[in-house]
C-alpha cells in the first residue's frame, strides 16, 4: 500500500511537473545564474590562489624586499644573525632603457642580477627557452617572456640597452618567467604594457660593474624564519639599512605583482559571496511566492490525497521534491555554465597573470556548496508554503474558500474611478482586492528590475572611470622618470626638444604616513601650485590649488588612515635624511585609481632642505613631432625611464573590456533572463488563478480582446509600478557592489547615468511584452468548459 501511494505521488510529480515546465525552468534560471556566479568565482579563486601558491612555494619568492642606495656585501653576515632571517638574497636592480630593432616607441625596464651562471636562491627563474647566461659572459641576458613574446625574440637575439647612461649590446641567452613578477607591469603603471617594458636578469658581475655597484648590492630579499615577529625584524633592518641609503623594508604587500593578484582574488571572494546571495536571494523569494501560490490552486487535489490517507509527511515531501528538482534543473545547468565561463575566463588571466602552468577546474566541494546554497534558498522558499498546505484538514481544504467580503475602495468611489470603463474598473479592483499577491508580484519584478539596474551600472561606470582618470586627472602625453634627483633647471632643458608643447616638472618621494596606529606606505608627490598637467580633483569634479601649506590625500587613503581634515599626519621619509615630518591635512582628492598624496613642489624641496629639486616631467607633445621627439629622449642619459600615457590608457581599457565589461554583460544577460522568469511566473500563475473569471467573463459578453486587455492592463499595472522600486533596489544593489569592488588600486565611481535607469525599465517592459504574448496564446486554448466546472 505505501509504495502503491509513493508511486501515485511521483505521477502526480511528473505530471505537475511537466504542467508547470514553463514556470519551473523560469525558476531554475534563477537559481543557474546564482549558481553559475557562484562557480565561475570560486573556479577562478581556486585557479590563481593554487597558481600563486606553487610557484611561490617551487620558486623560493622572498617575504621581505629592501631597497638600499648601496651597501657593501660584507654587510650580509650581520643582517643573517638577525632573529627571524631565513635566507639572504643581495643583487643589483638598475633602470634600464632599451632599443628593439624595428620598434621606434621608447621602451623602459629593470635588470636585476643573476649569482654568475647558476640560479639565485630566492626569486629563483622559470626558464621556457633558452638557458642561463654562462659564467664569465659579459655580454648575455635573460628576457621576461612577455616582452619577448611582444617583440617575437628568441633566445640568440640582440637588443641595445642603456645602463647608467652608458649603451650596451645584449645577446639573449633565455626567455624566462619568475614569481616577483606574475603581473608584469611597469612601477608607475597599473596595467602590463609588454611591448613598453621589460624585465632582464644579467650576471652579477657584470651588471654591478655596469652599473657601479662593484662589491656592493642595492636590493635585498629575505625569507623569514618560521614564527618569525615580521614587524620587529623590519624595524631592525630599516635600523641597520637606513645609513646605506635604505628606503624602507617591504612585505609581499608592497610588491606591484603581488598586490595586484591580491585584489584581483579579493575581487572574486567579494564577487563569489555577493552575486549568488543577490541571485539566490531572489530565487528564494520567487519560490516561495510560486509553490504557495501552486499549492493555492491544489487544494481540491490537496484535500482528496488527504482524505484517502496520505499523510502530511507524505504530502510535505512530494510537494518539496518539486521544489528540489527545479533546484537540481537550475544546479545542473549552473554548474555547467560555471565550468564553461571559467575556461573562458582562463585565456584572458593567462595574458595578464604569467604562471607557469594555471589549471581551471571546478572543485567538487564547490559544486556541493553550491547545491547546498541553492537548496537552502529552495528550502526557506518552499518551506511555510508547504508547511501551511499540508496542515489544513481534509474537509477544510475539500471546501471552497470562504467568499471574500469585497467594499467599494477609495479609486472606486473617487472621481477617477467612477471615469474609468469597466475593463480598468475589474484591473484595479483585482489588484486592491488583493493587496498581498499585487505587492508580492510587484517586488518579484522590482528585484529584476534592481539586478539590470546594476549590470547597467556597471557598464557605465567603468567608462566613467577611465574618462575621469584619463581626461580629468591625467592630462599629460608622456611622463619622464629621472635616475635621479635633478636640478629644476632640467625643465628648461626640455622645453626646448622637437615637439614639446608645455613641460611640467615634479618631485616625488617615498613616505610612510602615520595617523594613530593606522600607517600607509606611498609617496609625496610635489607638484606646481596649479598643476595642469595632473590635476587634482574636488568631489565635483573641479580642479583644485594645492596648498600653501599641508598636504593633501585621495579620500581612499584618507579613509584608510582614519584622518579628516584639519588632522596631523606624521611623514616618515624614506630617503635623504629620512626626516619625520609633521604635516596637516589640509584638503582631500577624489580619485578614480591608485591613491596619493600631493603638496607644492617648493614646499617639499623646504622640507627635505634641498634647492629646486625635481625627479621628473610630464610633456604635452605635438604627436607630429613624435618620432623625433623619442630619438631626443633616448640620447638623454638622465632619463631613466619614458611613460606614454595613450598606451597606458588603452592597457587599461584593454583590461577592462576583458574582465570587469566582460562579467557586466554576462550580468545583464542573467538579469535579463531573471526578469522574463519572474514576469512569467507572476503572469502564468494570476492567469491560474483567475481562468474561471475570465471564462465567466466570456460567457458575459466579453470578446477575446476584450479579456486579454484585461489580464495584459494588469501585467502593465504591475510592471509600471514595479519599476520605480526597482530602480530603489538597483541603486542599493549598486552601492553594495561598489563599496565591495573597491581599493587602493581603482575605485569605480558610484554613478548612475540615466541610460542605466532606461535600461533597467526597458528590460523589464521587454520581459513583460514577451510575457504578455505568451499569455495571449494561452488565453485563446483556454477551455472555458474546464474553467466554469471549477469549484465555487
Amino acid at each position: 500500500m505505501t509504495i502503491m501511494k509513493v508511486g501515485t505521488l511521483h505521477l502526480k510529480l511528473l505530471r505537475d511537473l511537466f504542467r508547470l515546465k514553463g514556470q519551473a525552468l523560469a525558476i531554475a534560471v534563477v537559481i543557474a545564474s546564482g549558481v553559475m556566479t557562484l562557480i565561475m568565482s570560486v573556479t577562478t579563486l581556486e585557479a590563481l590562489s593554487g597558481s600563486r601558491d606553487r610557484f611561490y612555494a617551487s620558486h623560493h619568492y622572498a617575504d621581505l624586499f629592501a631597497d638600499i642606495k648601496r651597501a657593501p656585501l660584507g654587510l650580509l653576515e650581520r643582517l643573517q644573525t638577525l632573529d627571524g632571517v631565513s635566507r639572504l638574497e643581495p643583487r643589483v636592480r638598475a633602470p634600464v632603457r632599451l632599443d628593439v630593432t624595428g620598434f621606434d616607441d621608447p621602451v623602459r625596464g629593470v635588470i636585476l642580477s643573476l649569482p654568475d651562471g647558476r640560479q639565485p636562491n630566492l626569486n629563483r627563474l622559470h626558464l621556457l627557452a633558452g638557458s642561463l647566461p654562462e659564467a664569465g659572459r659579459n655580454d648575455q641576458a635573460i628576457v621576461s617572456d612577455a616582452f619577448a613574446d611582444a617583440h617575437g625574440l628568441r633566445p640568440g637575439d640582440t637588443i641595445q640597452a642603456i645602463i647608467d647612461g652608458r649603451q650596451t649590446r645584449l645577446l639573449l641567452s633565455g626567455i624566462a618567467r619568475s614569481p616577483e613578477i606574475i603581473y608584469q607591469a611597469a612601477p608607475t603603471d597599473l596595467l602590463p604594457d609588454y611591448k613598453r617594458y621589460a624585465t632582464l636578469w644579467m650576471n652579477e658581475r657584470t651588471l654591478a660593474n655596469a652599473y657601479g655597484m662593484k662589491g656592493a648590492f642595492n636590493q635585498l630579499l629575505i625569507t623569514l624564519q618560521a614564527g618569525a615577529d615580521v614587524d620587529t625584524l623590519i624595524d631592525e633592518l630599516d635600523l641597520i639599512l637606513a645609513r646605506y641609503g635604505g628606503t624602507g623594508t617591504q612585505t609581499r604587500h608592497d610588491q606591484q605583482s603581488h598586490r595586484f593578484l591580491e585584489e584581483e582574488l579579493a575581487q572574486q571572494r567579494a564577487q563569489a559571496t555577493i552575486l549568488p546571495a543577490i541571485f539566490l536571494a531572489v530565487s528564494a523569494f520567487l519560490l516561495n511566492v510560486v509553490m504557495a501560490r501552486i499549492i493555492q490552486t491544489q487544494r481540491e487535489p490537496l484535500a482528496m490525497l488527504k482524505a484517502f490517507g496520505y499523510r502530511n509527511g507524505e504530502l510535505a515531501r512530494h510537494y518539496g521534491l518539486l521544489a528540489v528538482l527545479i533546484v537540481l534543473l537550475g544546479w545542473v545547468a549552473g554548474v555547467l555554465l560555471g565550468a564553461w565561463a571559467a575556461h573562458g575566463l582562463a585565456g584572458i588571466y593567462a595574458e595578464y597573470f604569467r604562471f607557469p602552468e594555471m589549471h581551471f577546474h571546478v572543485p567538487p566541494w564547490a559544486m556541493a556548496l553550491a547545491l547546498g546554497v541553492a537548496g537552502l534558498a529552495a528550502l526557506a522558499g518552499t518551506w511555510h508554503a508547504v508547511g501551511r498546505a499540508v496542515r489544513e484538514p481534509p474537509a477544510e481544504a475539500m471546501r471552497p474558500p470562504a467568499p471574500q467580503r469585497f467594499r467599494r475602495t477609495w479609486l472606486e468611489r473617487s472621481p477617477f474611478g467612477r471615469a474609468l470603463g469597466n475593463e480598468s474598473r475589474i484591473v484595479l479592483r483585482h489588484l486592491l482586492r488583493h493587496p498581498a499577491k499585487a505587492s508580492l508580484s510587484v517586488i518579484g519584478i522590482a528585484l529584476s528590475a534592481g539586478l539590470l539596474l546594476m549590470g547597467a551600472y556597471q557598464l557605465s561606470a567603468v567608462e566613467e572611470m577611465l574618462d575621469q582618470q584619463y581626461r580629468q586627472v591625467m592630462r599629460m602625453d608622456i611622463e619622464l622618470t629621472f635616475s635621479d634627483v635633478t636640478p629644476a633647471r632640467a625643465a628648461g632643458e626640455l622645453r626646448h626638444l622637437p615637439g614639446v608643447l608645455v613641460v611640467e616638472s615634479w618631485r616625488r618621494v617615498p613616505v610612510t604616513l602615520i595617523h594613530g596606529h593606522r600607517e600607509y606606505r606611498t609617496s609625496l608627490l610635489g607638484m606646481d601650485e596649479r598643476p595642469r598637467m595632473r590635476q587634482v580633483l574636488d568631489p565635483q569634479g573641479r580642479p583644485q590649488t594645492l596648498p600653501v601649506e599641508g598636504v593633501m590625500l585621495t579620500r581612499f587613503l584618507a579613509d584608510h588612515l582614519q584622518a579628516g581634515v584639519g588632522d596631523t599626519l606624521e611623514v616618515a621619509v624614506k630617503e635623504g635624511r629620512r626626516q619625520h615630518l609633521k604635516l596637516p591635512l589640509s584638503a582631500l582628492v577624489d580619485e578614480p585609481i591608485g591613491v596619493g598624496a600631493y603638496l607644492q613642489r617648493d614646499t617639499l624641496n623646504a622640507l627635505l632642505n634641498e634647492g629646486p629639486a625635481i625627479s621628473g616631467a610630464w610633456l604635452l607633445v605635438d604627436s607630429d613631432q613624435q618620432a623625433a621627439l623619442n630619438d631626443a629622449l633616448h640620447r638623454m642619459p638622465a632619463v631613466a625611464s619614458i611613460g606614454m600615457l595613450s598606451e597606458a590608457e588603452r592597457g587599461i581599457r584593454d583590461y577592462m573590456d576583458e574582465t570587469i565589461l566582460m562579467f557586466a554583460l554576462v550580468f545583464v544577460a542573467l538579469a535579463g533572463s531573471i526578469a522574463f522568469g519572474v514576469t512569467y511566473n507572476n503572469a502564468r500563475i494570476t492567469f491560474a488563478e483567475r481562468a474561471r473569471e475570465l471564462a465567466t467573463l466570456r460567457v458575459l459578453g466579453y470578446t477575446r480582446a476584450e479579456v486579454a486587455r484585461i489580464l495584459l492592463g494588469e501585467i502593465v499595472l504591475i510592471t509600471l509600478l514595479a519599476i520605480p522600486l526597482g530602480w530603489l533596489i538597483g541603486v542599493g544593489f549598486s552601492a553594495l557592489l561598489n563599496q565591495a569592488f573597491s581599493n587602493d588600486l581603482f575605485r569605480v565611481p558610484l554613478t548612475l547615468p540615466p541610460y542605466a535607469f532606461g535600461f533597467a525599465a526597458a528590460g523589464v517592459v521587454a520581459a513583460s511584452a514577451i510575457v504578455a504574448v505568451l499569455v495571449i496564446r494561452r488565453l485563446g486554448r483556454l477551455d472555458m468548459v474546464t474553467a466554469l466546472k471549477a469549484v465555487e
